[in-house]
């Protein structure tokens, strides 16, 4: 393994020879990118409008054209039927109800009558499909044309022979997102699993296309047929080879010339070279052209992301123009160094960035370029330079704004977690076939792409016999090797394009795990290596992290590695007082907005200065659809977006990373969705990149933060009874920006703190509004409930005896100390306990008040006569200097308490 990888831009390099590289299974044509406005030389006409659907898995005969589909809905294309999560807050509107969700896998058929021009007369007719899940087969006017395995690509099939120009004709085309663990039909088409709902469909465009019978090759993997790479950059003199694969399907040799060049924003040409070649009839060939810039402007990321236009120009041997491309093209060089990170054009750049899934509430898969814009310049506004389009291949619209905005990507394909059927031993030539044709797929129609840094091969293959629960279904198995099959990929990968390293991401390397789990190293089948790893949600906590990362780092310290994920999930509409109250439910309801803001500040904190990983990848950029999960305050939704599945709301924790990492001047005060507060004292924080930030309360400044750590600054602040407006205000270079929330603070709230210990969030109670666990040091959270049994199923609560058995299920146990900020007077503190499990004289502990005894010698068992039976104490205290200090003190085993109460005499 090299040391430094290179990644020389935008192509890779082809062999002379001109048919495509053999994969070792057959493989559907496919297209070129962005044909249809590629050149004025080609007709494009797409198919949007006019579609008639319908949903049917047992539906024979509908590919025949005078099958009578009048009843069928009609639809435009992109067009998907599927509809899945859904939010249960019914506070605001959702896209998405429980009403409208279609989740169902099969078969969808699509039929179109169209009219192409008859200028279509003597020429080559494609019919091109920017992505059909999961598979697609198409007939045109009853004749089959071909299919499609694979749904996140395009293809394009040769219409030619079945097309009437002028003419009224019939397009059928069968798709089928059946899930291929239980359907035949797509068995062998990747992905087999993941934590992802593959969407049904005609999802992309639909475009016919018309080429002369001379023409740039249209069967490439759905490349542009046309592949630039930059070979060399010194000072301010760049070189571009240019190859360009062709095709003469017409009766006659010719001698072709083929014309590069690259032009500017100004429209002058900055480079130009031509070819002259002889295509014999019926065959292909190719031609390379080498472009020299001088005084070139280079593609620098998010700073100057400055493009080129590639235009090539195909002309008979009469000099006569037949076929073109043009197409974006950035002149740039990136170098990956294991030590120090990636260098753009020789700059060292810090990546920072999001995990990105496609779809969208309301709207699935077929989402809009307008639409896609919007979340690439969401993502922006956050600061984030860089992209993971996971976990399959995107479309060319994200990466054509990458190109625009200067975003770097990851690609990969949908090897995830799985990559055999049935528990088989080793995956069938059918899959192994459908890697190989999906990957080249990936490369051929991106490569172009400036943005585009490494080719991901796989997604947590390593798992070993530690399979989640979402994969097995609860039972365990041990899975095949992975590395035949990364090995496999790796090397065509580098065979497409040597120009860019591979890369795949790992979850399971380095983590500690039962005794007899044994999970594979696959980081050694890339170039580079991508740690997926949760600390402070699935594991761990996350101060954790960083030295798992260097030692993670030490067993390779030639390969650059990086975060490739980290995250926590987080609901809008469910809110805690203090993110350490009490565990989170990594795989249930119970996660709050404030514990995925305090997840990310945290890892951010171990991340920040490692400057040896080459990038970072936060999961995830929006909510998304999967349908293993009910989690949060969703159903079939992952919560761990920094913005929600229908884009309406950005989290808290969206607003760290933009005062962190975009520059942009920010003021945003946090937990501003939890506005009926349960504490009149609350401590707060507010993520702000000023010198300085002052915080009012009901026009009162209670305190100007400067330099605050990672932007971000807290202040304890003291809510009256009623409404409460809270402001933070800074001054930045280009004037004042200042975020405002309301609060409210019942009355009630205003005489009596209760506090639910032990809890994240507080449990409802008939005797009065509790929050959840704050005010402590010390000790550990714990429940009465019994821990699930398995992935995704709750924990099973135990019987407790007593009036309040909801705040007394959980606990804080050790030794610990309550400071409860109060006015100063004189209070009633009554004290909840519970014993989950030990008996008599096992745990007896005092409780004392600012230092005094208040309750001596407790032993719960003996005075509640039993495991489970509520046990409650009043004392009386004084509160002076605006504390009242608690403490919990052991003499036997632990101290515990469930509930605490403080109400004003």
């Amino acid at each position: 393994m090299k040391a430094l990888l290179l990644v020389t831009a935008a192509a890779g390099v082809l062999s002379a020879c001109a048919a495509p590289i053999a994969l070792g299974g057959s493989v559907a044509p496919v297209s070129a990118s962005r044909p249809a406005e590629a050149s004025t030389l080609r007709i494009a006409l797409p198919l949007t409008t006019g579609w008639r659907f319908r949903q049917d898995d047992g539906l024979q005969g509908a590919e025949q054209p005078d099958f009578a589909d009048q009843a069928w809905e009609q639809v435009q294309v992109p067009h998907t039927w599927n509809r899945v999560g859904n939010y249960l807050d019914t506070s605001r509107p959702h896209p998405n109800t429980a009403d409208t969700i279609n989740k169902t896998q099969g078969v969808g058929w699509y039929r179109l009558t169209f009219t192409p021009p008859s200028t279509l007369e003597g020429k080559r007719a494609w019919l091109q499909f920017d992505a059909a899940s999961r598979t697609a087969e198409v007939w045109l006017n009853g004749i089959r044309l071909g299919d499609h395995r694979g749904g996140f690509s395009r293809f394009r099939l040769d219409a030619t022979a079945a097309i009437k120009p002028g003419e009224a004709n019939v397009l059928v085309v069968k798709t089928d997102n059946s899930d291929p663990n239980t359907s035949p039909s797509t068995r062998d088409v990747l992905p087999l699993k993941g934590d992802f709902f593959v969407h049904g469909g005609l999802y992309r465009p639909v475009t016919l296309i018309g080429t002369s019978p001379i023409h740039i090759d249209m069967e490439d993997f759905g490349g542009p047929g046309v592949y630039a790479t930059t070979t060399k950059i010194e000072g301010d003199r760049a070189e571009v080879e240019v190859q360009t694969r062709l095709r003469n399907d017409g009766p006659q040799s010719e001698a072709l010339t083929v014309m590069a060049r690259l032009v500017d924003v100004a429209g002058r040409v900055a480079a130009q070279d031509s070819q002259v070649v002889r295509i014999e009839a019926g065959q292909g060939g190719t031609s390379t052209q080498s472009l020299v810039l001088g005084d070139v402007r280079l593609w620098q990321g998010v700073e100057d992301p400055y493009l080129y236009q590639l235009e090539v120009e195909i002309q008979d041997s009469k000099g006569t123009p037949v076929d073109g491309h043009d197409q974006a093209f950035g002149v740039r060089q990136i170098r990956i160094d294991p030590e120090k990170g990636v260098f753009l054009n020789g700059r060292q750049t810090s990546l920072r960035g999001v995990g990105y899934h496609q779809d969208r509430e309301g709207e699935g898969w077929a989402v809009s370029p307008e639409q896609i814009e919007e979340d690439v310049r969401t993502l922006l506004e956050m600061g984030a330079n860089t992209i993971r389009l996971t976990h399959y291949q995107h479309g060319p619209v994200i990466h054509e704004l990458a190109d625009r905005y200067g975003l770097i990507l990851w690609d990969e394909i949908p090897l995830v977690s799985a990559w055999t059927n049935g528990g088989a031993a080793e995956p069938s030539e059918a899959l192994l076939a459908d890697a190989d044709q999906q990957l080249a797929e990936l490369i051929r129609q991106n490569q172009n792409h400036a943005s585009v840094m490494t080719w991901g091969i796989a997604n947590e293959v390593d798992f070993g016999n530690s399979l989640p629960g979402f994969l097995t279904g609860g039972v365990s198995v041990v899975p095949p090797d992975p590395i035949p099959l990364l090995n496999r990929l790796d090397d065509l990968a580098k065979r497409l394009d040597p120009s860019r390293p591979t890369a795949l991401a790992n979850c399971c390397e380095g983590r500690i795990f039962a005794a007899d789990a044994a999970v594979p190293t696959t980081a050694v089948a890339a170039d580079l290596n991508g740690a997926n790893r949760y600390f402070g949600w699935y594991y761990g906590r996350p101060d954790e992290l960083g030295a798992h990362l260097d030692r993670f780092r030490n067993l390779r310290p030639e390969q650059p590695i990086s975060l490739s994920e980290y995250g926590a999930g987080g609901a809008v509409t469910m809110h805690t007082d203090n993110p350490l109250g009490g565990p989170v439910d990594m795989r249930g309801r119970s996660q709050p907005e404030e514990y995925q803001s305090w997840v990310h500040e945290e890892n951010w904190r171990q991340i920040k200065d490692r400057s040896y990983l080459w990038a970072t990848w936060l999961w995830v950029g929006f909510d998304f659809a999967t349908t293993i999960r009910r989690e949060g305050d969703a159903d079939d939704i992952n919560t761990k977006g920094l913005v929600t599945y229908d884009r309406a709301v950005r989290k808290d924790a969206f607003y760290f990373y933009k005062a962190n990492w975009s520059g942009s001047p920010t003021v945003h005060i946090n937990g501003r969705r939890y506005a009926d507060r349960a504490y009149q004292f609350v401590d707060m924080s507010v993520y702000s990149n000023a010198a300085s930030t002052d915080l009012l309360v009901n026009g009162e400044s209670v305190g100007v933060r400067t330099a605050c750590p990672q932007s971000t600054c807290s202040w304890r602040i003291k809510l009256a009874p009623g409404q409460n407006r809270v402001v933070a205000r800074a001054s930045f270079a280009d004037g004042p920006v200042q975020d405002e929330v309301e609060w409210i603070l019942a009355d009630e709230a205003a005489r009596v703190v209760r506090i639910d210990s032990g809890a994240l969030m507080a449990a409802r109670s008939s005797n009065g509004r509790f929050g959840s666990d704050t005010f402590f040091e010390g000790g550990m959270a714990g429940t009465t409930d019994i821990p699930p049994a398995g992935y995704g199923r709750p924990a099973t609560p135990r019987p407790i005896v007593g009036s309040d058995t909801d705040v007394a299920r959980t606990f804080r146990s050790g030794t610990f100390t309550y400071a409860v900020p109060l006015a100063d007077g004189d209070y009633t503190v009554t004290l909840t306990f519970v014993e989950p499990q030990a008996d008599v004289g096992e745990r007896v502990f005092d409780v004392l008040a600012d230092g005094e005894t208040v309750l001596d010698g407790i032993d719960i068992r003996a005075l509640s006569g039993g495991l489970l039976t509520e046990l409650k104490r009043e004392v009386r205290v004084t509160v002076r200097n605006g504390i009242l200090t608690l403490r919990f003190q052991p003499r036997t085993g632990d101290a515990i308490v469930s509930g605490i109460e403080i109400a004003r005499n």
